[in-house]
């Protein structure tokens, strides 16, 4: 396989870093902070043109894109709602004038950020906290609300947990633009087949008899998985083969997410936050465990281990070369763990104490790239011909 230029792409929360590596994956350098230094949930970008998209932002700067059409070495900001500065700013002119502010009509009023980003047949995809789908068809200039997932008839009954009610994973089918699956925590997996038009809600168990019955609001129950789903991928090839990492278990269906079976038996714990697939190899996943919602959220004895399943989770492997094992208190967060199209393909993941690590042999070894960054919130790679 022909290599390609490799570039790690980081969202923190004090904005985004690209870290290159070229086509050998050697000799990283971290450049940045961009995007004005606002807290940056997600960076992706078009392995075809290398335009870059970012998204974030909060109370303070409320909701935007930012996009780059050079590779990074420029950035501009599609701002999408209102923040706390907007109301200082027309309330003081010398504040307004400090930060360069200008009153705008903005297209949104009721969400806060940009969680998660998607790009599939032309149409870029943004998820929001509180959830909403929006949708772009110029390359992130103007977005539209889907309003067929807005208006869902459980959407009055969605929980949005302790992080908020998000929207934090967008999934696409690489050949037919009418599929999509995206995941809100805590609302659980929802499918269309009609390119967003009208949405199905998919969470429900294959063997609901099997599930152990658990105390945790977020466990299965009611013959569901859990609704708090933390991270979610499509497996490549022909089939709808879907993977989640849940606020308790990992889950694979083999038919869009109409029905889920458990593959976490040998998993350390049923907690965690990201989950991979292999680019080319639908049964190999990985994750990082951490050690439970409520003790920590760390590495299991505080030794960190990706652990990895070549057979679609029927049974894992601790991964540890490379990284601490002693003293390991670090978070990977839902979105922080990204991975390249090269073969052997390439996995990165990033902490909440700014270090990013990179396997270039598929998870079995790995080395630290990166330190010392803001807590890391999100990671994707560019791989480009």
């Amino acid at each position: 396989m022909r290599t390609r230029a490799v570039t790690i792409l980081v969202g923190t929360s004090k904005g985004a870093f690209l870290i290159s590596g070229g086509p050998d994956r050697n000799g990283w350098a971290v450049t940045g902070p961009f995007c004005g230094g606002w807290p940056i949930n997600h960076v992706i970008g078009d392995p075809d043109t290398g335009d870059l998209w970012a998204g974030g932002g909060g109370d303070w700067h409320g909701a935007g894109i930012w996009r780059s059409t050079d590779g990074g070495a420029s950035w501009s900001v599609i701002r999408l709602t209102k923040g706390t500065m907007d109301n200082w700013a027309a309330n003081d002119q010398d504040f307004a004038k400090m930060i360069g502010w200008k009153d705008e009509a903005l297209p949104f009023t009721n969400f806060s950020q940009i969680w998660s980003l998607g790009l599939a047949h032309g149409t870029l995809y943004a998820g929001t906290k509180p959830a909403n789908l929006l949708a772009s068809h110029d390359r992130g200039l103007t977005w539209e609300r889907m309003e067929g997932l807005t208006k869902h008839p459980s959407a009055g009954s969605w929980d949005g947990g302790a992080a908020g009610l998000v929207l934090h994973s967008i999934v696409a089918d690489p050949v037919n633009p009418n599929k999509l699956w995206i995941g809100i925590s805590a609302a659980g997996v929802f499918a269309s087949e009609d390119r967003g038009k009208t949405w199905e809600r998919r969470n429900r168990l294959s063997n609901a008899e099997a599930c152990a019955h658990h105390d945790h609001p977020a466990a299965p129950r009611n013959g569901e998985t859990g609704h708090c789903v933390h991270n979610m991928m499509r497996a490549p090839g022909g089939e709808d083969v879907l993977y989640q990492q849940n606020h308790h278990g990992v889950w694979r269906s083999t038919n869009g997410g109409r029905s889920w079976d458990d593959i976490g038996q040998g998993l350390p714990s049923t907690f965690g936050f990201p989950i991979r697939v292999h680019p080319r190899d639908p049964n190999m996943i990985w994750t990082l465990p951490l050690n439970g919602d409520s003790a920590g959220r760390y590495p299991p004895d505080a030794a960190a281990a990706v652990w990895k399943s070549s057979d679609g989770g029927k049974s894992w492997a601790d991964k540890r070369d490379g990284l601490p094992q002693t003293a390991c208190f670090f978070t990977v967060l839902r979105q922080a763990m990204g991975g390249d199209r090269q073969d052997p393909a390439g996995i990165y993941f990033g902490t909440n104490s700014g270090s990013i690590f990179a396997s270039l042999d598929e998870g079995d070894s790995w080395s630290e790239v990166a330190r010392h960054l803001p807590t890391v919130l999100s990671v994707e790679v560019l791989d480009r011909s």
